[in-house]
């Protein structure tokens, strides 16, 4: 997305914000992953899908958590090794009693941990290779498979790059500030019109783009994320933890259905 001569100043911008460590673990290292599956954009071709609302019969996903109720539209066809990943530890139970485990000043929160300390079970479900799409972006309300791990040969270590991958844990993505002078670096960097003013409009993170995989779209609760990522946290190690513990009770995978939606709305009134 962003000019090449713009990636550092972008970084520095958005590492006053959200602090180092945090961004350090989160995206695996940033400058090394554009060297790794990074597609080239088409602005003719792409199509900004998350920014349309569910429509019949769309997979989506039901994250019931002790804060509220997250709902979010899931995208198998652009992300379909991650969706399937995620689908199943939903459907097996596997996300009954995780925690959110991180919350970042307000821009994310990071969530589907078995263990407190943020940590998986083990490494059946967190080798699934990192999947990018030009029609999926970290706008305010994507939700995100979180990176685990990157596999490289002695060139790509020394080069950067490399095969990186994702796993059971997710992100769930509040925003960062745009003030002008970001605003303008966004409009400067960018090569499409459109997606700059895409986020400028709706919010996100740009500097997680096509970084980690896309795996969904909250269209209801997006008021349970904003407080999850809000959420008053422990500064140990490489993760905020928060100071109460917030768990997922379930995550339900579904399909959308406007009928639903109305009476889950008057039930919520």
């Amino acid at each position: 997305m962003f000019k090449r001569n713009h990636v550092v100043r972008l970084i520095l911008i958005f590492t006053l914000i959200m602090g180092v460590s945090s961004l350090a673990v989160m995206i695996g290292g940033m400058m090394r992953a554009r060297n790794n599956n990074y597609i080239t954009i088409d602005p003719e071709t792409m199509k900004l899908i998350q920014l349309d609302p569910p429509k019949e019969g769309d997979p989506i996903a039901i994250v019931d958590t002790t804060l509220g109720e997250v709902r979010f539209r899931l995208f198998p066809e652009q992300s379909p090794n991650a969706v399937a990943n995620f689908t199943e530890l939903a459907n097996s139970g596997y996300y009954d009693g995780t925690y959110v485990f991180h919350a970042e000043s307000g821009v994310y929160s990071a969530a589907g941990a078995p263990n407190k300390d943020g940590s998986a079970k083990d490494n059946s479900h967190e080798l699934v290779e990192r999947e990018l799409s030009q029609d999926l972006w970290p706008f305010k309300g994507a939700v995100l498979a979180m990176n685990t791990t990157v596999k490289q040969n002695f060139k790509e270590k020394i080069l950067g790059g490399g095969t990186y991958y994702n796993g059971s844990r997710f992100i769930m993505l509040n925003t960062v500030e745009y003030d002008d002078e970001f605003k303008e670096e966004l409009k400067n960097s960018s090569e499409s019109e459109a997606l700059a003013d895409a986020f400028i409009e709706n919010g996100g993170v740009p500097n997680f783009s096509q970084q980690m995989t896309v795996i969904g779209q909250i269209y209801s609760g997006m008021d349970v994320a904003e407080k999850l990522a809000q959420l008053e946290t422990n500064d140990i190690g490489v993760y905020k933890f928060p100071k109460e513990d917030v768990l997922i009770n379930s995550v339900t995978i579904s399909t959308y259905s406007s009928e639903d939606e109305i009476t889950e709305d008057t039930k919520n009134n």
